[in-house]
């Protein structure tokens, strides 16, 4: 958050402003989901381009490898993963009805590992 505050073309930005509805595929009921950052910039050209950002381990984004056995850990893995992937889908279809941009983002990106 201070390397947001830090950059002059970052003209704002809020953690978890907003909600975007989805339907979970665990349950098949309507949930709201909480991006991480809402990040508004000025680009070179003087426009304005709004990011909307998720923040994840990387092992979350991949999908889970089949495993011979079905432990309670690969059962949460592949739940997570399903859940993840209908927020995401919902977020992209709100970010291009909004003319936004919506990104994931893992520690690789970040630089943290």
């Amino acid at each position: 958050m201070s390397k947001l505050d830090a950059r002059e073309d970052v003209l704002e930005w809020a953690s978890e402003e907003f909600s975007i509805k989805y339907i979970s595929p665990v349950d098949g009921k309507a949930h709201r989901y909480f991006p991480d950052f809402y990040v508004k910039f000025k680009t070179t050209d003087g426009s304005t381009k709004i990011f909307v950002i998720e923040i994840k381990p990387h092992k979350q984004v991949e999908e889970p490898k089949k495993r011979t056995r079905v432990t309670r850990q690969y059962i949460n893995e592949v739940t997570t993963y399903a859940i993840n992937q209908a927020k995401w889908k919902a977020a992209k279809e709100f970010c291009k009805d909004n003319g936004f941009e919506f990104q994931i983002m893992t520690e690789h990106h970040l630089g943290i590992i």
